[in-house]
């Protein structure tokens, strides 16, 4: 007789102590559609201020197969999540967010799809729970981003999906320091399937994620699968340069026809200067971007740094 194959459902959360019990019951009902698949349920928590930790506790006691991770401070949602996959032992990984906005119901039609072959089947968004502006920000991010991408990347993916074990084995080459899922599954490969569902709203609590998170999610994106930035300032510089040389012509031609009477005026020289050096500042910080990138790779830094394990083999 075969060793059974698992399916790892791997979470990260901070401050969620209202959702989890939660998120735990509604995935629980969904593997009970699969008797013949072992599982393990694998929590991480990323310092979380509230009570999350004494849930998760109280959790992992009922049930062996609830692993939990509790970090030594807050790691940021993109490695406390990818360390998860990086300790799951299934031959399938669910990954999914602990606010609930991701639905747990669509974990049967994941593992059919796996099932029939796959190797990701990725949860599309269909419809947002945002407000129609950040909604048409999020899509015009992602339209921008896939248009300048070297890879063709999956319109609204944000990580939740079913990856099996061959995909998490290839994503360990990588050995990135902030790993950006949504771009590694599109520059990977293997079979891939598409799963639209509807982000529902938060049952409790409110998002952790401010402006400067997400601005961070989306430098990370363009620094990542990209080069088309850094080429623009190169593009900018020769497109600036042509206009302003005829511009200086067009003047020089007014001041000779027009000697006495023509002046060249204050305003056109400050409004000229502002520019360029928005245009300077603006491809620093670009370039900056790359440069702290780098710096981040170089230092080599652990994903995350742990305080306590839960249910795990020594």
């Amino acid at each position: 007789m075969g060793k059974r194959k698992k399916i790892s459902i791997c979470s990260g959360a901070y401050n969620e102590e209202k959702n989890i019990q939660i998120l735990y019951d509604r995935v629980l009902e969904q593997l009970k559609k699969f008797p013949q698949y072992d599982y393990e349920f694998i929590f991480a928590d990323n310092k979380s201020t509230d009570n999350t930790r004494e849930v998760m506790r109280r959790i992992a006691a009922n049930d062996k197969n609830v692993k939990c991770i509790f970090n030594s401070n807050n790691f940021g949602a993109l490695r406390s999540g990818y360390n998860t996959y990086l300790h799951a032992t299934g031959d399938a990984i669910i990954a999914l967010v602990s606010d609930l906005q991701d639905p747990p119901e669509l974990i049967p039609q994941f593992i059919e799809k796996w099932e029939e072959g796959y190797d990701v089947v990725c949860g599309v968004k269909s419809k947002y729970s945002d407000s129609f502006f950040v909604s048409s920000l999020r899509k015009f991010y992602y339209h921008l981003l896939n248009s300048i991408s070297e890879t063709p990347l999956i319109q609204s993916f944000q990580g939740f999906a079913l990856y099996d074990r061959k995909v998490i084995d290839a994503m360990k080459q990588y050995h990135d320091a902030v790993p950006y899922i949504r771009g590694l599954v599109s520059e990977i490969g293997f079979k891939r399937c598409e799963i639209p569902y509807e982000q529902t709203e938060r049952l409790h609590g409110r998002s952790s994620y401010n402006l400067l998170s997400y601005y961070d999610f989306a430098m990370t994106g363009f620094i990542n699968h990209s080069k088309l930035p850094l080429r623009l300032a190169v593009f900018s510089g020769i497109i600036i340069g042509f206009i302003s040389f005829l511009i200086a012509m067009a003047y020089l031609i007014l001041k000779l026809i027009y000697w006495d009477t023509f002046s060249f005026g204050l305003a056109p020289l400050i409004i000229g200067m502002f520019f360029l050096g928005s245009i300077q500042l603006i491809f620093i910080g670009i370039v900056g971007e790359y440069i702290g990138a780098i710096w981040t790779q170089v230092k080599n830094k652990p994903l995350v740094i742990e305080e306590e394990r839960i249910n795990f083999d020594p």
